[in-house]
């Protein structure tokens, strides 16, 4: 089919690329930012701010919410080139770095996008088995005490998860998510609310009591350099909460094309981000003031709530939902399944599908290729996360290697030289000299402080 050729079969069924119409609106695309966002990092937040205190906690939360704002405004308008309205689109981040900055920053970029994303599954992972076992035990310490041992190992859950995530790599793309990104969503705010009104709860309850939890400074440490690298940790784990530059470009490529992509993306974005950042200070305030210098690593796995058990339980049962879905989104930007088809159109093992029929179900096509490599993707990502389970130090170092190099240095190079911005105007020095450094020595602090806590844990 000339696809072409046939302006009236491009109106209706092809977009201007020749590629299937797109659908998305502001609300699908808010919720597969939802979905991407808000997922095992908020769990984290109550311990960032158990180690920030109550003045560097929420004013860290809010400075990394306006970051992540204004990041994300800068590489909307780099989806498409050379105009951000009606030039040709980028499908991807690795499109948009490749048609603004050139093959050899591309090759970088691509490096530690891939990095990232396996990193994000194989927290997920590890979120998802700890979830798993926090069932038991929540039912275990209800029937036993909350003194009783109870103790499961993770690894049989990391594999139960593995073989899910096979089953739900059938989905050929994003395009065909929105189902699972709408019931993530609604995973994600039901486990945020338990966590909200379970600390709020405790806070009544430790105020009846006269308990005083929380400090200015944050939770004490042995010395000053100890205290130091919890904090550096704190802002790994806060800076793997918030960006999601990676998605944002295939999330926004799900958009009509009328009105602009890049303006929808820009309310989708700036809604986002405010109900996910009301969400995270009060995750992070009331965790904090609930559990004072106890506060867990992991608000609903960590048992600093052990009643009613029911309702941890259920929580943990929507982290499981919620991740189930998240780990989806966050491999499709992997799946080289994809690449493979464009770059080797006629190789018949690479592109040929086969219909297959299970009872009670109807047809799907069955890609063997993509059905190998998603395999041995998932198998991977277990192992991985079988290897490392230190949940907050693998969070901050995924969020430290994501926060500048991908959310900041790339977006804020692609914007400049759209815009044919030259260097030491005014603008070049404000997002150059200010916002690029400053977000650079928040990275390089995180990354330290949780390379030394995975050091620390695995020699003691």
């Amino acid at each position: 089919m000339e696809v072409e050729n046939s302006p009236s079969i491009i109106t209706s069924t092809y977009d201007d690329d020749g590629h299937d119409k797109r659908l998305g609106t502001l609300w699908s695309v808010v919720a597969h930012i939802i979905t991407a966002v808000i997922g095992s990092g908020v769990l984290s937040l109550a311990w960032s701010t158990s180690q920030l205190g109550w003045i560097g906690g929420p004013i860290v939360l809010l400075c990394f919410a306006a970051i992540t704002y204004i990041s994300s405004a800068l590489l909307s308008d780099c989806y498409r080139s050379p105009d951000s309205i009606t030039g040709k689109r980028s499908y991807s981040y690795m499109d948009a770095v490749r048609v603004n900055l050139g093959e050899r920053r591309t090759w970088l970029a691509g490096f530690l996008q891939f990095l990232v994303l396996y990193g994000t599954s194989c927290a997920y992972v590890l979120t998802t088995a700890n979830s798993l076992r926090a069932i038991l035990k929540a039912n275990c310490y209800h029937k036993e005490g909350h003194q009783a041992p109870c103790s499961y190992g993770a690894n049989l859950y990391m594999v139960l998860f593995g073989l899910v995530e096979i089953v739900m790599s059938f989905i050929p793309d994003l395009h065909d998510m929105l189902w699972v990104s709408v019931v993530a969503a609604i995973m994600s705010f039901t486990y945020s609310f338990i966590g909200l009104g379970l600390g709020i709860a405790k806070v009544i309850g430790n105020f009846y009591s006269y308990k005083n939890y929380g400090s200015i400074t944050g939770i004490p440490a042995t010395n000053i350099a100890n205290k130091l690298w919890l904090v550096f940790q704190a802002l790994g784990d806060i800076a793997f909460a918030y960006p999601y530059a990676l998605l944002l470009l295939e999330i926004q490529d799900t958009l009509r094309s009328h009105p602009p992509e890049n303006r929808i993306m820009k309310k989708a974005f700036m809604v986002a981000i405010i109900m996910k950042t009301f969400f995270y200070l009060c995750c992070g305030c009331f965790g904090y003031a609930a559990f004072g210098n106890d506060t867990p690593g992991n608000l609903l796995i960590g048992f600093g709530f052990y009643e009613p058990y029911w309702l941890v339980a259920f929580a943990n049962v929507c982290i499981i939902l919620h991740l189930v879905g998240g780990y989806q989104i966050y491999s499709q930007p992997i799946s080289v399944d994809r690449w493979c088809s464009r770059k080797i159109p006629n190789n018949r093992f690479v592109n040929k599908s086969y219909k297959v029929k299970l009872p009670l179900l109807s047809n799907f096509e069955l890609n063997v290729f993509r059905f190998c490599f998603r395999t041995t993707y998932v198998i991977s990502t277990t192992g991985i996360a079988i290897l490392f389970p230190y949940f907050n130090q693998v969070l901050g170092v995924l969020g430290a290697i994501n926060f500048w190099p991908l959310a900041i240095y790339f977006p804020v190079e692609m914007y400049l030289q759209q815009k044919k911005i030259g260097g030491w105007t005014r603008k070049w020095i404000v997002l150059i000299r200010m916002f690029s450094f400053v977000c650079f020595a928040v990275t390089v602090v995180g990354l330290v402080g949780s390379i030394q806590g995975i050091i620390s844990e695995k020699l003691s």
